[in-house]
């Protein structure tokens, strides 16, 4: 059920709007199509392993399919297994699972972050999995399908999460917001999304920090800004337009005034990074004007244009690929600087 609007601003706003059917769930149809047939069916699975990145809805899908088979909250138990790794939780839930469920047809077991349980933990598992009763169903959830032990993945339907794209997050914060009754300006909607980074949880986090700071709940692109570490837009388009004429110490002193004023050298890199790949897009496809109209503000698009000609000749594949790599490294980086400067000696 939707929390009412005055228990709101106790609830993380992922909890508040987390889907509770199938229909609500974005961006996961190859998912969602198969479960819902498998429901109608009456051919339910007795073991399922959800694959993918954090926050991308493993956990929100497998609470929706013990809904859809009608089972009690009773008969719904959740494991951590990052925390409860160890062979004695497994056979504590062994024991459990010889029981009959209290008031639904099925007892019903997820485990997340299952690539934490240890050998011997996976080992007393499998002996379940290889003959589950028929009143049990497993759904085990991870975010690293490489530690999972083969001889488990093939007695599970696996289905592997994608990342939400960058227009599902955009709509998601901006319906998110309405609901919230405030207003946010497109360009703080696709700042958000960009910096949310394919996860559905960090990206209503940062609209909550969002609206935390706005005074008037009109979320502007500097209030985003400001709570993601964000350069102001006009300061990237300076950059841009140094690195163009290949003015390598204005483009350095740009991207240092930055991070002098609290910048993240990953943020600047990741805007950089967009909006390059804007210009190339512009240059070699420029009938994709009109989609990128939609992510980029006026001021943006017109510079965008200008330097997708020869005046940008400069702003290249190379520079992209270069970008990418430094975005990379970054958190690699002993200095987080370090990785954008290599990018921009290598234009000369």
């Amino acid at each position: 059920m939707m929390a009412k609007k005055e228990e709101r601003s106790s609830v993380a706003l992922y909890r508040t709007y987390r889907p509770n059917t199938f229909n609500e769930v974005r961006g996961q149809e190859h998912i969602t199509s198969v479960l819902k047939a498998a429901v109608a069916q009456d051919k339910v699975a007795h073991a399922y392993l959800f694959a993918g990145g954090r926050g991308t809805g493993k956990t929100s899908m497998a609470r929706i399919l013990a809904r859809a088979i009608d089972t009690n909250e009773q008969d719904v138990y959740e494991m951590d297994a990052a925390s409860n790794r160890g062979i004695e939780e497994i056979r504590t839930l062994r024991e459990g699972v010889a029981t009959l469920p209290f008031a639904s047809k099925y007892k019903f077991y997820i485990i997340d972050e299952a690539h934490a349980l240890t050998r011997d933990a996976w080992g007393a598992l499998l002996k379940t999995l290889e003959e589950p009763p028929e009143h049990v169903i497993f759904v085990l959830a991870t975010t690293e399908l490489d530690k999972v032990p083969e001889t488990i993945i093939s007695r599970c339907q696996v289905f592997s999460f994608k990342k939400p794209s960058h227009e599902t997050l955009k709509k998601l914060v901006l319906d998110v917001a309405k609901k919230e009754d405030a207003s946010l300006e497109s360009a703080g909607a696709e700042l958000i999304a960009l910096v949310g980074d394919g996860s559905f949880r960090d990206t209503l986090g940062i609209l909550q920090k969002v609206l935390t700071i706005s005074q008037d709940k009109k979320l502007t692109e500097d209030e985003v800004a400001e709570v993601v570490g964000a350069p102001k837009a006009g300061l990237i388009n300076k950059f841009l337009q140094a690195v163009a004429e290949k003015k390598i110490e204005e483009a350095l002193t740009l991207f240092h005034r930055a991070l002098e004023q609290g910048v993240e050298a990953s943020i600047f890199v990741l805007l950089t990074t967009a909006k390059v790949r804007g210009i190339l897009l512009l240059r070699f496809a420029p009938g994709m004007k009109k989609e990128l109209a939609t992510q980029f503000g006026e001021d943006d698009l017109t510079l965008m244009e200008s330097l997708a000609g020869k005046e940008g000749a400069a702003i290249n594949s190379e520079f992209l690929s270069s970008l990418i790599t430094a975005l990379l490294e970054i958190n690699r980086s002993p200095l987080p600087a370090v990785p954008l400067e290599l990018a921009l000696y290598k234009i000369t």
